[in-house]
């Protein structure tokens, strides 16, 4: 798909650069004539990721900081507890002057704090990891047990495998038709290259991000707590079993993840935006008002609600871009092709 995302950009007259699904989509079916089918799974995905990115990139975004902030103020002692409107007032000013006022200092500020945080959180879960080392074979196995054993079937297959999906979806996006527009942005003669970057980003969220935090979750516990907990609040509490303070850096590291996350999907969802209305400053601005907006309801309901909408928005974002990456994967491999015959020959 990022493959792709490079090859059909378009290069815009004030010298941007808009690539993504709709565009390979929309330009590359009608290749392989297809072209009606191309301009409706074009549409239909700019209106999903649109939804996606007020969701999934936005909503849930703010949802989850604010649960963590929660936490480290006193839960549901904390002031803010029933004031989680005024959490996500201050979130959307300060990302409206990021992605409105143009402001680039807040972005650059959490451009380089946003992977010392990751570091950070690496380092942590590796720790946990060390000092419980005799309990690692015990997890991966109580992994494997529950995917695949009586216990998972009994679960209900289908039903797992479709949970497994949805996390899978917000933990690294591939598929989903959301990196191919930030890849296409990139300076290469060869689109296949940055097919071969964009491989590194699922191994690096989900291979090893997600399965040290699901180890932390396991050797501490926590998978079998009875207090309902769910999302940022189990992994707080994990990770607090072994390193007391830890919840106040993984406040400060789910708001600058959050924050940071939020400014890329408002790039997605612009980009949807102006394929369908077209581009122009007040086009643009009336959707990154809308994103701000969404902001202050995502902090305020509750985390179902949120995650349901993402869900759904994000699968059909994906079930439209996989159609297309599937009737295309010809030109992929003919970039690919192309790419090592030149390498071979330099």
């Amino acid at each position: 798909e990022c493959t792709l995302g490079v090859k059909y950009r378009v290069i815009n007259k004030d010298g941007t650069v808009s690539g993504g699904p709709m565009y390979y989509l929309s330009k590359g079916l009608k290749e392989i004539g297809l072209e009606s089918l191309g301009k409706y799974l074009a549409i239909l995905f700019s209106i999903c990721c649109i939804g996606g990115a007020l969701g999934g990139g936005n909503m849930f975004q703010a949802n989850q900081s604010f649960q963590q902030f929660l936490n480290i103020t006193g839960g549901e002692n904390s002031y803010f507890y029933d004031k989680a409107w005024i959490y996500g007032l201050v979130m959307a000013v300060i990302l409206g002057a990021v992605i409105i006022g143009g402001i680039k200092s807040i972005a650059k500020v959490t451009e380089k704090l946003v992977p010392f945080m990751a570091i950070i959180y690496v380092l942590a879960a590796m720790i946990i990891i060390l000092l419980n080392s005799s309990l690692v074979g015990d997890a991966i196995k109580l992994i494997i047990n529950g995917a695949f054993t009586g216990e998972g079937i009994t679960g209900g297959f289908v039903g797992v495998l479709i949970q497994g999906f949805r996390r899978a979806a917000f933990s690294n996006e591939a598929g989903l038709g959301s990196a191919p527009i930030a890849h296409a942005a990139v300076k290469t003669n060869y689109p296949v290259t940055e097919g071969f970057v964009s491989l590194l980003e699922p191994f690096i969220d989900t291979v090893i991000i997600c399965t040290m935090t699901a180890l932390v979750i396991i050797i501490t516990g926590m998978y079998s707590n009875d207090q309902g907990l769910s999302g940022i609040e189990l992994t707080s509490k994990a990770f607090e079993k072994d390193i007391s303070f830890f919840p106040y850096i993984l406040a400060i590291a789910a708001i600058l993840f959050a924050f940071s996350t939020m400014i890329s999907w408002s790039y997605y969802g612009l980009k949807s935006w102006t394929f369908l209305f077209g581009k122009s400053k007040n086009k643009e601005n009336l959707f990154k008002f809308i994103f701000c907006i969404f902001v202050v309801f995502g902090s305020s309901l509750s985390m179902g609600a949120v995650i349901d909408l993402s869900d759904s928005l994000m699968f059909l974002m994906a079930l439209f871009n996989i159609v297309g990456v599937y009737l295309l994967a010809s030109k992929v491999k003919k970039e690919l092709r192309l790419y090592l015959r030149v390498k071979s020959s330099e």
